[in-house]
């Protein structure tokens, strides 16, 4: 859960580059929003979402037999109101969807970074044994909307309206 920057800040104060890796695809990412508050000299955030299809256990008497949960949104709230980041430069996205939660993700982050100038996005990062599934089936349970044309790249682009001179780039 989001702690008050105020107790995280004596611990992450000093972080420069955060990755985070393997965060579940549909869940809302603004929970992370928590660690700019608590990392001031913060310059570049990496968020990396994907769920393996190779390990995924789907059967519901399974999940239930094993303790999985369902996934869940952990809300963000800023305690400081006027909160602004003023190191941030860089945010890279891996595994962007041109959906809902990663557009409010991006315009948040804009925000509140006040001088981020690149903003990278890529497709689903692909594991290698994920990779070994059959495409068909992988297309058939959640096929990739990464934005493959100019023109989708410009509407996304358009879409996040952002008023930053952040430059959003689409990256393979």
């Amino acid at each position: 859960l989001p702690e008050c920057p105020k107790l995280l800040t004596p611990v992450l104060g000093k972080l420069q580059h955060v990755n985070l890796d393997n965060l579940p695809e549909g869940c809302d990412l603004a929970w992370t929003m928590f660690i700019l508050e608590a990392a001031p000299t913060l310059e570049e955030l990496c968020v990396a979402v994907r769920d393996h299809w190779c390990i995924m256990v789907t059967d519901e008497e399974v999940r239930k037999k094993n303790g999985y949960c369902e996934k869940a949104d952990v809300k963000w709230k800023p305690y400081a109101p006027d909160f602004k980041h003023k190191n941030l430069v860089k945010l890279t996205i891996y595994g962007f969807q041109p959906d809902d939660s990663f557009m409010r993700y991006i315009r948040c982050v804009a925000e509140h970074a006040v001088n981020i100038t690149e903003i990278s996005l890529y497709d689903r990062k692909v594991c290698g044994h994920c990779g070994d599934l059959d495409p068909v089936i992988k297309n058939m349970i959640c096929p990739s909307r990464y934005p493959e044309t100019d023109e989708e790249r410009k509407q996304i682009t358009e879409g996040l309206g952002l008023a930053s001179r952040a430059v959003v780039h689409f990256r393979s």
